[in-house]
């Protein structure tokens, strides 16, 4: 487990030991104030189920927060290979290009050099010119 993880797994460990050793004083009713009326309840069971509220919506809020992360990073690794492709495609387009380029210029190479050595032939058959 992460350390944050194990941190709060402890304090609500710690918190249910807590209620549990003090239950009487949990459920011991007492008078409570609600700004506009006045009630008489367990204080202790109240503040405990706003706890247990409070985790619950922290809960819920890590969830939402990461399955949103994970959302965007499955998208991002698309938009990265879907980029990876497109590079790729043009490395090919570009060494089919240089192929292309590079045979052509062997090509013109041979011509040239084939109608040099038939310019040769041809003055070594006229013989040498004085």
């Amino acid at each position: 487990m992460h350390a944050r993880t194990l941190s709060v797994v402890v304090l609500l460990l710690l918190i249910a030991v807590f209620a549990a050793l003090n239950w009487s004083a949990f459920t011991a009713s007492s008078t409570l104030s609600l700004g506009l009326a006045t009630v008489e309840g367990p204080l202790g069971l109240i503040l405990l189920a706003i706890i247990g509220l409070l985790a619950a919506v922290f809960v819920v809020y890590v969830a939402v927060l990461q399955t949103s992360f994970l959302m965007e990073a499955r998208r991002n690794a698309r938009e990265l290979q879907a980029q990876r492709e497109l590079a790729d495609q043009a490395e090919a387009s570009r060494f089919t290009e240089l192929r292309a380029h590079l045979d052509s210029r062997l090509n013109e190479m041979e011509n040239s050099l084939g109608a040099q050595l038939g310019e040769m032939r041809g003055s070594m058959r006229d013989g040498p010119e004085r």
